[in-house]
């Protein structure tokens, strides 16, 4: 009996060690499509879009294994907390890296002369640090089931947010203007929205580690 539940514990160590290391590489992913689009580095923005399938086929190994764990173990209680929050957190750590590819596939057609004309990107910069910075602390809350780490990622998508709506109106002050290059300010307001659903999926990770410690969680559902 003792041995069983050694080897079960060993089992449910490595489920959050699979999961940390999938959001380490999704924090990486960001940071590199942000990186690549600020220094219009295309074979940078490449790697990023190829390493989505890696972050891909990570996603799928998490989830057979929570379901694994569910079907064999029939986990109750603070087990079955972790095999559940591991089960839904591991779609916003890929929806992150979705974001991270999706800025990448951007940067790939931009113009970096035009882009800057736009007069955004040192906004977009300041939101993307931001962004990542909690999706770094959102990770690390759940390493550390750390609840004070977890409400100070959820307390900084207000000022994500407001980044957000700042660069959003002054992109549309810049198409009023200069209609003939909307095409490229609207590729950055979408990069700006792709950083917004970074921050409200780190939200999303920070609120299942409160989940995991007390068993209560605030429904959220982010595209």
């Amino acid at each position: 009996m003792y041995s069983r539940r050694k080897a079960y514990d060993a089992e449910l160590l490595e489920l959050d060690t699979l999961l940390a290391r999938m959001g380490h590489a999704a924090g990486a992913a960001v940071e590199s499509a942000m990186t690549a689009l600020r220094n219009h580095d295309t074979e940078l923005a490449r790697s990023v879009i190829a390493q989505d399938n890696e972050i891909d086929s990570a996603e799928h190994e998490i989830e057979h294994r929570c379901l694994t764990l569910i079907l064999r173990q029939q986990p109750v209680a603070t087990d079955l907390r972790k095999v559940s929050t591991a089960l839904k957190m591991v779609t916003d750590i890929e929806r992150m890296a979705d974001h991270a590819s999706d800025i990448a596939e951007i940067t790939l057609h931009l113009e970096p002369e035009s882009a800057a004309a736009v007069g955004v990107m040192d906004d977009l910069d300041k939101m993307g640090a931001a962004a990542l910075e909690m999706t770094k602390r959102a990770i690390g809350a759940y390493v550390q089931v750390d609840l004070s780490e977890a409400a100070q990622v959820v307390a900084a998508d207000e000022e994500c947010d407001a980044m957000f709506a700042k660069i959003g109106k002054e992109i549309a002050q810049y198409i009023a203007k200069n209609p003939n290059d909307a095409a490229t300010a609207l590729d950055l307001f979408m990069v700006s929205k792709y950083l917004e659903r970074l921050g409200d999926h780190a939200v999303n990770v920070a609120e299942w580690v409160e989940f995991l410690k007390t068993g209560v969680h605030k429904s959220r559902k982010i595209v």
